[in-house]
């Protein structure tokens, strides 16, 4: 049973969910437009090989929002405070997305301060690079519709794969993403360079791709192979950039393994 609980940090509120295991922290940072709560279902499994703390990432879920720095930097020094500050020692960080690049960036701040990382689908767009798949629309249009108020079948339009269970609850908890946060992580995915983070960090890493998703190529698994030439890489072949959502089970079988 996952228990949610707050801490300061970085001095602002942070909320978390606790999924208890017996195995090495993970700290556990979504993506763009995912409340914790929304990864419970996989934070559940992954529990059987961590011990799970799942992030609401600042302006997101039950953390602190309103007039905040909502940077790359900022949610990177968030990660570093509760890494250091909040009980959870040096802790596994899987980033799916947004929190990918959020990941990378931390441990470009504090070398020391985690264990590992796992990479899922971060966006490799940046400066002089192709922008992100997904269009600033969809991410307005469906949050602008929660904030209004919404049901599962609302929401289908905008993720017609997930089940009914799924967009449920992202209809549920949707309208906690605001809006303006969400604008600066989204420009921030064609203005920030986590690829020059990249050759900086030395700790246990792996790579885990959609296969299915438009996100990262194997032109840009060749790059950043040669940017972190330790860096692991798993593809899972089929699923789209939302990989437990499509294909839980492979997702698990591409991280559950991982050992710093």
């Amino acid at each position: 049973m996952a228990k949610g609980y707050h801490v300061r940090a970085n001095g602002i509120r942070q909320h978390l969910l606790h999924f208890p295991g017996q195995g090495p922290t993970m700290l556990l940072v979504p993506g763009i437009t995912s409340p914790a709560v929304t990864w419970g279902f996989v934070a559940e499994r992954l529990a059987a090989a961590f011990d799970v703390h799942v992030l609401d990432v600042r302006g997101r879920g039950l953390s602190e929002a309103g007039n905040l720095d909502y940077s790359l930097d900022a949610m990177a020094a968030d990660v570093v405070a509760l890494a250091t500050t909040a009980g959870i020692g040096r802790p596994i960080v899987l980033g799916h997305s947004m929190g990918a690049r959020t990941a990378i960036r931390a441990a470009r701040q504090a070398p020391d301060a985690l264990s590992g990382l796992i990479l899922v689908d971060p966006p490799v767009s940046g400066p002089g690079r192709r922008a992100y798949p997904s269009a600033w629309d969809w991410y307005e249009d469906s949050i602008l519709m929660a904030q209004k108020g919404c049901s599962g079948q609302d929401m289908r339009r905008f993720c017609p794969s997930w089940t009914d269970e799924q967009n449920a609850l992202r209809a549920e908890w949707l309208h906690t993403c605001q809006l303006d946060a969400i604008r600066t992580a989204y420009d921030g995915f064609h203005t920030d360079d986590v690829h020059a983070d990249l050759p900086h960090l030395n700790l246990p890493m792996r790579l885990v791709v959609a296969g299915g998703a438009a996100v990262i190529g194997k032109e840009d698994i060749d790059e950043i192979r040669a940017l972190a030439p330790t860096i692991e890489v798993r593809i899972v072949e089929k699923a789209g950039h939302m990989i437990p959502w499509d294909d839980l089970e492979g997702f698990l079988a591409a991280t559950m393994n991982f050992l710093p």
